[in-house]
């Protein structure tokens, strides 16, 4: 039988335990272990997060550990609370806590696209080092593809959002204000 998590009030979220602000980068990556740690094991921890984006992989990474750490310590609960702007990493990030587990502030703004490359192509030598060079390109991106979409499909999980509107609106960036989210099933509440 599939329990559901008690709603949350603001006085849930007036201390958070992880307080991220910034660039998802190596650096919030770890600041954040170094708050996981020091979390108590059991009940409430909030991990509050404020972000233009970054790195999409340090942002799995921590997603990586909250899914981890849900499962190492089943009668604590992680909940993300989201602050004026969880854009780009900070919506992938957001995407490891199950929507139950998701508030956004008043006013917050998500925003939500596709990964990004900007890569110089250099193709000069024997005909068949170039082929792999342009082979090794396309994996890469069908690779890259392949873990957005992932991250896509647990952001929408339970929602009203299908896989083809958000493909179709994430190349445009796709921004959603916190009771829009609300509406279409993507977080719990606003607070």
């Amino acid at each position: 039988m599939l329990m559901t998590a008690p709603m949350l009030g603001p006085k849930d979220f007036e201390f958070p335990a992880i307080m991220l602000s910034g660039v998802v980068d190596h650096g919030m990556y770890l600041h954040f272990k170094n708050c996981l740690s020091t979390a108590p094991q059991q009940g409430l921890v909030v991990v509050e997060l404020s972000t233009l984006g970054g790195d999409p992989e340090i942002a799995r990474l921590m997603g990586e550990d909250i899914r981890f750490h849900s499962e190492l310590y089943p009668d604590r609960r992680l909940v993300f609370m989201g602050r004026t702007a969880v854009y780009s990493a900070g919506a992938t990030f957001m995407s490891f806590f199950a929507a139950e587990n998701r508030y956004l502030t008043r006013g917050t703004r998500l925003m939500i696209h596709e990964r990004i490359i900007t890569k110089n192509i250099h193709l000069a030598g024997p005909l068949s080092t170039c082929i792999a060079t342009l082979k090794a390109t396309l994996n890469e991106i069908e690779s890259s593809i392949a873990i957005q979409n992932e991250g896509f499909a647990n952001l929408i999980l339970g929602s009203q959002v299908t896989m083809e509107e958000l493909l179709e609106k994430a190349p445009e960036n796709w921004y959603l204000e916190a009771n829009e989210a609300q509406a279409r099933g993507l977080i719990a509440a606003v607070l």
